[in-house]
C-alpha cells in the first residue's frame, strides 16, 4: 500500500503539541473501535430508524421568493440544470459527461476506483494510487449538481430536476452507508454534504415527492443521523482546527436546525454554534481578514459562516451580535482587497472550494460571494456593484437582511495584523492594482495552505495579471508541481543563497515559516508606498535580513520596487508574467505587451537577465489559472550576488 513517507509523519507528529498528541491518540483508538459500528453496502442498518415519529421541514423559503429571482439569474440556473441533466458538468476543471449516473467512487483523471466497501478509517486518500485525485472523488460527492437541481426545479417545477436529483440522493445513500468507503473519511465533506442536503430539501419543499425523499426515506433519516454522529464524534482539533473545522461546524448547524428529528439535535444545535463561532473567532484576524492568509479560503470560510448563521436565524436559534459583526468585517475585507474586475488576490492555496451552489460555478466566485453578503448584512457605500444571484436572493429571503453598525466610512487597504496591503491607482485609466505581502507565513503549527511568499507582489493593470502569482494547481499526487507552485521562487520575491525562505515538510506541512513585518505604509492622492523585511533567512550564515519597499506613483502610472540585503549573498529575483503578457527582453530592459496595454520595465543591471517559459528541468515559468490546470507563462529570472546594503531597483512604466 502507498503511504506518506515515514519521514513525513515524524515531521508532523513534530509539529503537534502534547495536548494534541493526546486527543489524537484518543481519536485513533476511536476510529478503531468504531470499525465494529460500519454498515457495508448492501447490509441491512439493523434496528429501528433514530428519530421521532413528527418529523418536519419548517425552514421553508417565503411564497413568491422564486419570483424576486433575476430573469439572467434564473435562465443561468436552468441552463445549468441542462446540461446536468444530459450528464455534462465541469468539476474542478474536469468536463464530466458521465452524470446521468455517476459512479461516486471513481476518478475521472486516472480512472481509478476506490473500494466501496473499506472501513473508512483504513482508507488512504493521500493516494493516488489507491483511490485517484481524491479532490475529484470527493467534489461530485458534495452534491453541488443536485443543488443546481433542485434551484431549477424551484425556478420551474419541472419535475424532471427533482426526479433526477431524489434518484441520485437515493443511490448515493444506498452506496455509502455509515463509515464505509471514501466519502467518510473527511469532515469537511460530510459537513458540506449537510448543507447541500438541507437546501434540496429547501427547495424541493412544494414537490410531491420530498417527504418520501426526505421525511419517510428511512434511509434518508439513517444517513442525516450518521452525517451528525460522525461530526460530533470526529472533530479537527490543533494544529488541523483551520477550515476544516469550520465546515464541520456549519454542517452540523445547518443540519441539526433544519431537521431537529433527533435525541440529539438540540445538544448538536447548541454544541456546533458554540464551536463555530468560537472557531471563527479564532481563524479570523480582529481586522477580518482570515488567519490562514490563503485569500480564497477566506471567502470559503466567510461563506460557511453566513449559510450557518442564516441557517440559524431562520430556526429561531440565532448567532451572537459578535459573530455576525465579525461575518461583516470578513465580507468587508473582501470588497477592499479584490481589482477593478472584481477578482480576488491568488495569495496562498485556492482549491475553488463552496459551500452552497445554486447558480452556475464561476470560474471568479467573488461577485456571488459579495453579493451574498449584500443579501445577508447589506453593503458599504464604496463596496462594487455585483449582480443580483439565485443564491443571495434565496439565502436573503431566508432571513431578512441583518444590517450591521460601524462599517469603514472608506475602503481600507492596508490590513497591518494580517500584513495584507493594496495599493491602487486612483486616476480615471484602467486600474493598477498592486497586493503586497509581508505578515505571518500562515495559520496553526503547520500553516497548511500558506506559500513561501513573504514580500511577493502581486500586479494587475485593468485585471491583467502582469506580475503573477503562480496559483496553486494541485494538491495531491504531483510532489515536483506542488512544491513548485509553493516555493520562493514560484512568486515574485527574492531568494537567497539558493535556500527556500520557509521551509515545507509535505504537501500541506511546514517546518518553518518566514514572518514578515510592514515597517511602512501610506497613501495619497499622488502615491501609495509601503515597505516591508521577512526573517526567512535569519538561519543563513551569516543571517540576512530582506527588506522591500515599493511605490505606486497615481499621476505618473509607474511601480517602483527595491530590494536589499543586509548581508552579502548571491540571490535570484524572479518576475513572473501573466498569462496573457509577452515580452521582448534587452538585457536589463524588458517590453511588456498584453491585448490592452504595454509596459516597459528597467531591472536591475546588477543581475543576469534570462526568460523562462514551460520550463521542467527544473520547473519555472507556469501559472494556474484555477485548480487542475496549469499553462505556460514567461518568468523573468536575474541571478547575481549582492553585497550588503546594496539596492536593486525594478521600475515599471504603464503610462506615459
Amino acid at each position: 500500500m502507498s503511504r506518506q513517507p515515514v519521514g513525513w509523519y515524524v515531521r508532523r507528529l513534530r509539529r503537534m503539541s502534547p495536548t494534541e498528541l493526546v486527543w489524537r491518540t484518543r481519536d485513533h483508538v476511536r476510529r478503531t473501535t468504531w470499525a465494529s459500528q460500519q454498515v457495508r453496502p448492501g447490509q441491512e442498518a439493523g434496528g429501528q430508524a433514530p428519530g421521532t415519529r413528527e418529523r418536519t421541514f419548517t425552514t421553508t423559503l417565503p411564497p413568491g421568493t422564486a419570483a424576486a429571482v433575476p430573469e439572467e439569474a434564473r435562465k443561468a440556473v436552468i441552463s445549468t440544470a441542462d446540461a446536468i441533466l444530459a450528464g455534462e458538468l465541469e468539476v474542478l476543471g474536469v468536463a464530466r459527461s458521465d452524470l446521468r449516473s455517476p459512479d461516486w467512487f471513481r476518478d475521472p483523471v486516472t480512472g481509478r476506483r476506490s473500494d466501496p466497501a473499506q472501513y473508512a478509517f483504513r482508507v488512504n486518500h493521500r493516494s493516488e494510487e489507491l483511490v485517484g485525485n481524491v479532490k475529484q472523488v470527493w467534489e461530485l460527492s458534495r452534491h453541488h449538481h443536485l443543488t443546481q437541481l433542485a434551484a431549477a426545479w424551484y425556478l420551474t417545477h419541472d419535475d424532471s430536476y427533482a426526479e433526477r436529483a431524489a434518484e441520485q440522493l437515493r443511490d448515493w445513500w444506498q452506496r455509502n452507508p455509515f463509515l464505509s468507503g471514501i466519502h467518510w473519511t473527511s469532515g469537511i465533506e460530510v459537513g458540506i454534504r449537510l448543507i447541500s442536503w438541507t437546501w434540496i430539501r429547501r427547495l424541493l419543499a412544494d414537490w410531491p415527492g420530498v417527504g418520501d425523499l426526505f421525511e419517510h426515506n428511512e434511509l434518508a433519516i439513517r444517513q442525516l443521523h450518521w452525517h451528525q454522529r460522525y461530526l460530533a464524534a470526529f472533530r479537527s482539533r490543533g494544529s488541523s482546527a483551520n477550515n476544516h473545522v469550520i465546515a464541520e461546524a456549519a454542517g452540523q448547524l445547518a443540519a441539526a436546525c433544519a431537521f431537529p428529528w433527533f435525541a440529539e439535535s438540540a445538544g448538536w444545535r447548541r454544541d456546533a454554534a458554540a464551536l463555530l463561532e468560537r472557531e471563527l473567532d479564532a481563524n479570523t484576524f480582529a481586522s477580518g481578514v482570515n488567519r490562514e492568509l490563503a485569500t480564497d479560503y477566506h471567502r470559503f470560510v466567510a461563506e460557511l459562516g453566513l449559510y450557518a448563521a442564516a441557517e440559524a436565524d431562520g430556526a429561531g436559534h440565532p448567532l451572537s451580535e459578535q459573530t455576525w459583526s465579525l461575518l461583516t468585517r470578513m465580507l468587508d475585507v473582501a470588497a477592499a482587497i479584490v481589482d477593478e474586475t472584481l477578482r480576488p488576490p491568488r495569495q496562498g492555496d485556492d482549491d475553488e472550494g463552496q459551500v452552497l451552489v445554486l447558480d452556475p460555478p464561476e470560474l471568479t466566485n467573488w461577485s456571488a460571494f459579495l453579493n451574498l453578503g449584500s443579501a445577508l448584512v447589506g453593503d458599504a457605500p464604496w463596496w462594487p456593484r455585483t449582480p443580483a444571484t439565485a443564491a443571495a436572493v434565496l439565502a436573503g429571503s431566508l432571513v431578512g437582511q441583518r444590517r450591521q453598525p460601524d462599517r469603514p466610512d472608506i475602503r481600507p487597504e492596508h490590513f497591518a495584523d494580517a500584513g495584507l496591503t493594496i495599493l491602487h491607482s486612483r486616476d480615471p485609466g484602467p486600474e493598477i492594482w498592486c497586493r503586497a505581502d509581508a505578515g505571518p507565513h500562515g495559520f496553526l503549527s503547520i500553516a497548511a495552505h500558506a506559500h513561501a511568499d513573504a514580500l511577493s507582489l502581486e500586479l494587475r493593470v485593468g485585471g491583467v495579471d502582469i506580475l503573477a502569482d503562480p496559483g496553486t494547481y494541485c494538491y495531491h499526487g504531483e510532489e515536483s508541481w506542488r512544491n513548485y507552485f509553493r516555493s520562493t521562487i514560484g512568486h515574485n520575491t527574492l531568494e537567497v543563497a539558493g535556500a527556500e525562505q520557509s521551509v515545507q515538510g509535505g504537501p500541506f506541512l511546514w517546518l518553518r515559516g518566514a514572518t514578515g513585518h510592514v515597517r511602512r505604509f501610506s497613501t495619497s492622492d499622488d502615491a501609495s508606498t509601503w515597505t516591508a523585511e521577512h526573517d526567512g533567512y535569519q538561519a543563513a550564515d551569516p543571517p540576512v535580513t530582506h527588506r522591500r519597499s515599493v511605490e505606486l506613483d497615481h499621476r505618473g502610472g509607474f511601480l517602483r520596487v527595491e530590494d536589499s540585503l543586509d548581508a552579502a549573498a548571491s540571490a535570484r529575483l524572479a518576475w513572473h508574467l501573466g498569462p496573457q503578457v509577452s515580452v521582448e527582453l534587452d538585457g536589463p530592459t524588458a517590453r511588456l505587451r498584453w491585448p490592452t496595454g504595454t509596459a516597459t520595465v528597467d531591472l536591475p543591471p546588477e543581475l543576469t537577465w534570462n526568460a523562462h517559459r514551460g520550463d521542467t528541468d527544473p520547473i519555472l515559468g507556469w501559472y494556474s489559472p484555477r485548480f487542475g490546470h496549469r499553462v505556460e507563462s514567461t518568468t523573468l529570472l536575474g541571478t547575481g550576488r549582492l553585497l550588503a546594503d546594496s539596492v536593486l531597483v525594478s521600475r515599471f512604466q504603464f503610462r506615459h
